[in-house]
């Protein structure tokens, strides 16, 4: 089975509450660990979420999600049987395993998705998922190309997905301060920006070998080309090699570009240019992404975005000031301005209450949530544009509306690549 589980979205809303869909309708989807506690919401009222890929980043969403009395977690799906067992061992009994998220999206009674599997796999598990009738949390970078992106922005628009991609820092307070004061004109006007998203690892090379017996090798491969195993190769080593990834560059780089493009309010269009500058790739060993690299994105409005390897900030440069933020700290050139509420005609941000909060409330609401699929898919594709440009040694020009490349139609094969049989979109 390779094309998505097309469904009706059932109504999960109810009198005001959250469906959960307490009762047993397979033989591997399971009802709750706490049917009826006092300390929890009425079965009939809870989220049932299943979680797809819960290796680190995933078993930690799902113990966030575990404890909210809202939130009742039924299955988890991984190809990797360790992360499985951590995650039943997590959510309690209960808790259904599966291989294959097909079977999980196939039960009716599993009302949202978490997935956090690596980057290759996203576009097709959340396309399924939302052909399925499920609400979607998707890890960033949401996607492997520029193509998946589109193609998920579509799919969740037409299913009406209440559809949360995971770049968390949407949902940080410093992060939106820092935004609305670039935003307001409180540096003047914004002329650049720095994203400093740190330098790529590098490894020795590593001789194939058998994949552990656990582990479903050709089901983590997927869509990729096939490859002999390695440990390097897989898990959360995975980011380091295009077949999967993106290197830093859409690590933390679809963290922070997604942030500049907030700021500048491009996030749902994007850059005119990308200008590779400098780059440095691995001359031997296992790993194949930049190590080091300059990318330069120009937009329409004259801003000019700089995403280089180095430190872990953002910073904006106006004909007024400057101002830098992390996850600790705003720093300013005049310091005053950061402690200065918004005035009358300054327009804020929307105030996200943190993002599993978020999606939660917009499931019940029907909104759609801070960092939805079309600004996640525009984030990933700066991303993804910037290692074009460093791969190719070519300066490109962008038509965001089209999302194409218009100087040389032979470069828009970049933006997408091939599925290995039998996965198709």
């Amino acid at each position: 089975m390779t094309q998505g589980i097309r469904r009706t979205r059932r109504d999960i809303l109810k009198r005001g509450l959250l469906v959960g869909g307490a009762a047993v309708v397979s033989p591997y989807m399971l009802t709750s660990r706490a049917l009826g506690s006092a300390d929890k919401v009425a079965a009939g009222d809870r989220l049932a979420l299943g979680f797809i890929g819960v290796g680190g980043k995933g078993l930690g969403h799902l113990r966030q999600f575990v404890d909210r009395p809202e939130v009742q977690v039924v299955a988890v799906a991984d190809v990797y049987g360790p992360h499985r067992d951590r995650a039943v061992a997590a959510a309690g009994p209960g808790c259904a395993s599966t291989r294959d998220y097909r079977e999980l999206l196939a039960n009716e009674n599993v009302d949202a998705v978490v997935i956090s599997t690596p980057d290759h796999w996203h576009a097709l598990q959340a396309i399924h998922a939302c052909e399925a009738g499920k609400d979607v949390y998707c890890e960033k970078p949401l996607t492997l190309t520029i193509e998946e992106g589109r193609r998920i922005s579509a799919v969740a628009r037409q299913y009406g997905t209440v559809f949360q991609v995971g770049s968390q820092q949407r949902s940080h307070g410093l992060f939106r301060r820092a935004c609305e004061l670039v935003r307001n004109g409180r540096i003047g006007r914004l002329e650049w920006i720095k994203a400093r998203v740190g330098e790529g690892p590098t490894c020795a090379w590593e001789a194939s070998q058998p994949p552990p017996k656990d582990l479903d090798w050709d089901a983590w491969l997927g869509p990729a080309p096939w490859a002999e195993y390695s440990p390097k190769r897989c898990l959360h080593k995975f980011r380091w090699f295009y077949d999967y990834s993106g290197g830093r560059l859409t690590d933390w780089g679809a963290h922070h570009n997604d942030i500049a493009q907030w700021a500048n309010d491009s996030c749902r269009s994007g850059p005119v240019r990308i200008d590779p500058i400098a780059v440095t790739f691995p001359t031997a060993g296992l790993f194949e992404t930049a190590i080091r690299f300059e990318v330069k994105y120009s937009y329409a409005n004259g801003v000019v975005l700089y995403t280089v390897s180095e430190g872990n900030d953002v910073e904006f440069h106006g004909t007024d000031g400057w101002l830098k933020v992390n996850r600790k700290r705003i720093e300013a050139s005049h310091p005053d301005m950061v402690k200065e509420p918004l005035g009358r005609g300054e327009a804020g941000l929307r105030e996200s209450p943190g993002h599993h909060r978020d999606w939660l409330d917009c499931i019940r609401s029907r909104r759609q949530p801070i960092c939805d699929a079309e600004i996640g898919a525009r984030s990933a594709a700066v991303c993804h544009l910037g290692n074009i440009a460093l791969r190719t040694g070519r300066s490109l020009t962008w038509d965001p509306s089209t999302e194409r490349i218009t100087h040389d139609e032979n470069l828009n094969r970049w933006l997408n690549k091939p599925y290995r049989s039998p996965w198709h979109l």
